[in-house]
């Protein structure tokens, strides 16, 4: 479904390949949340980009376009296309790219760039992020999987972080029922973090499974880089389930991430004697929504539990019948039900900018407005 191409950014006739945005990632004192906020405002390329980069950044970006082979960054902009041309499994995405998550452009601090290893349809399904305990009792290890066989089953792809206990064997059981999964490291995807989950890193690559990070391939896995990982875990679905947690268990730091990015938080109950279950009870008493089956997770999801494909003609009962005045893309994808911006990218066709731009200004033209959850169509007058 997806192929790495050039992609319009910003001005008509602009383009930025992967070489560009590794320039741009390779930058001198820029994180991905300056990067992030610039591209944001889709500059010219290059001169828009070389306006908006602080000094350092500036000069060394014009010497890579000037004289690449004097610059600093080319080499690891060039080690980073080797790596990408070696195999066909082996992909950069970045904001435009056809297989770009749009759900992470609505978390406060996307990546700039992913790195993506396996297969892209992994992506395309709606994505559940199951995350809990390294230490997992027998039962949180059958719950875990049990719900991602049945997940799977019923079309969803889910997204974990790779970590040993329920993480794992989340991911296992999805590729085990034939579904797909998403893994998201706090290294490079070519690095096995942790070292005994080598044969998961290698089951995501060859069947149905992604690995994804927003290092470089090689980047060995560090402290810091795990809490911004969760975000990420996160930010591509559309709740997290937490399976079994201690009191100060990271899995509440995921739950926390996903509260903040207005996703759902569900968690499963367990008993009061069992340490590893008072974290999914405080986020029960905190308001988390209790699970003990998988029509509990779908009814809260349930706009998103079967999202049409693009080319799919929509036909809402709560909707009037079109007529001249309604033929717009985007009013053709809206009911009362919120629908999130990455839906509406999908289903109307518009890209994102596009997209946008015009839920602006149909809001104000009084026709839509933003809830929780996404926009909603508003009764005609």
């Amino acid at each position: 479904m997806f192929a790495d191409e050039e992609l319009q950014q910003g001005n008509p006739g602009v383009t930025l390949q992967a070489r560009e945005w590794l320039a741009l990632f390779h930058l001198p004192g820029m994180g991905s949340r300056q990067l992030s906020a610039l591209a944001e405002q889709s500059p010219a390329w290059p001169q828009g980009w070389l306006s908006a980069l602080p000094g350092e950044a500036a000069s060394v970006l014009r010497l890579w376009l000037d004289h690449p082979a004097r610059s600093p960054i080319a080499s690891r902009v060039e080690a980073d296309l080797a790596w990408l041309d070696d195999e066909p499994d082996r992909h950069l995405l970045h904001p435009g790219h056809p297989a770009w998550p749009w759900l992470l452009d609505e978390i406060p601090d996307p990546p700039l760039l992913l790195w993506a290893l396996g297969d892209l349809e992994a992506l395309v399904p709606p994505k559940l992020a199951m995350v809990g305990s390294r230490r997992p009792t027998r039962e949180g290890l059958g719950n875990a999987a049990a719900f991602a066989r049945e997940l799977a089953a019923r079309g969803w792809s889910i997204v974990s972080g790779m970590a040993l206990g329920i993480d794992g064997a989340a991911q296992e059981a999805a590729l085990e029922a034939g579904g797909k999964s998403v893994g998201v490291l706090a290294c490079g995807v070519d690095v096995v973090y942790p070292p005994r989950h080598h044969r998961l890193h290698e089951r995501l690559q060859a069947s149905g499974g992604l690995l994804v990070s927003e290092h470089p391939p090689g980047t060995r896995a560090r402290a810091g880089f795990f809490p911004r990982r969760n975000r990420i875990v996160t930010g591509l679905s559309l709740g997290v389930l937490v399976v079994e947690a201690a009191e100060r268990s990271g899995s509440l730091i995921s739950a926390r991430l996903a509260a903040e990015q207005n996703r759902e938080v569900f968690a499963l109950p367990g008993s009061l004697h069992n340490p590893q279950s008072r974290g999914c009870l405080q986020l029960i008493r905190q308001g988390a929504v209790l699970v003990r089956e998988v029509d509990d997770i779908l009814h809260e999801l349930v706009q998103w539990a079967a999202v049409p494909s693009a080319t799919t003609a929509l036909s809402r009962p709560d909707e009037a019948p079109e007529d001249a005045a309604e033929s717009d893309a985007l009013l053709r994808c809206l009911s009362s039900s919120p629908t999130p911006v990455d839906s509406l990218v999908g289903l109307s066709g518009l890209g994102v900018i596009e997209c946008q731009r015009r839920l602006l200004e149909l809001e104000l033209e009084g026709r839509v407005t933003q809830a929780m959850g996404g926009w909603i169509r508003l009764p005609t007058p």
